[in-house]
């Protein structure tokens, strides 16, 4: 009987694991309006920076309370405040990846909701460790299964196993 169960459980786990890989991704930048001149390409894994040692992401550059938009489908797991990111929103994408949003001037969803790509998650704004600069949405995605073949030799380099480069995808 506790063999069975046992079965089941770990079935169960293995069917969603393939299911979010199987979940389709409609991508597009998580600005609205945004297009590929709105970042400077070279600061992903751009350093120094600051306390983080190097730059995980990329900062799109809007006007203040520009819509920020979920650049795939996505489900929210959490929305609240960071010391360095400010008003951020983390929500899991297809293929078991976060979406890290950061420095929104609002946030205008919650915990659980499920947004399809294009639906308003908040704006861009200066919160954080961006409060006084040039208002922008930091923007990251991390993969929860390890990319060890994208480690390389930089500082850090490690953790590109983890942290994608939001530029490659959303090419």
């Amino acid at each position: 009987m506790k063999i069975s169960v046992v079965r089941f459980v770990g079935m169960t786990l293995l069917v969603i694991f393939i299911i979010g890989f199987l979940i389709p991704e409609n991508r597009m930048i998580p600005v609205q309006c945004a297009s590929s001149n709105d970042w400077n390409k070279d600061t992903f894994w751009y350093e120094p920076w600051g306390t983080a040692g190097v730059h995980k992401g990329i900062d799109v550059f809007a006007k203040s309370g520009t819509p920020v938009l979920a650049p795939t489908n996505v489900w929210v797991l959490y929305q609240g405040e960071l010391p360095k990111g400010g008003k951020v929103v983390v929500a899991l994408g297809p293929k078991w990846r976060l979406h890290y949003f950061a420095h929104l001037a609002e946030v205008s969803t919650s915990a659980g909701a499920i947004l399809f790509s294009g639906d308003e998650l908040g704006s861009v704004g200066d919160t954080g460790n961006a409060q006084g600069k040039q208002p922008h949405l930091h923007y990251s995605i991390v993969s929860l299964i390890p990319l060890p073949w994208l480690i390389d030799g930089s500082t850090q380099g490690f953790k590109k196993a983890f942290y994608m480069n939001p530029i490659e995808y959303l090419n």
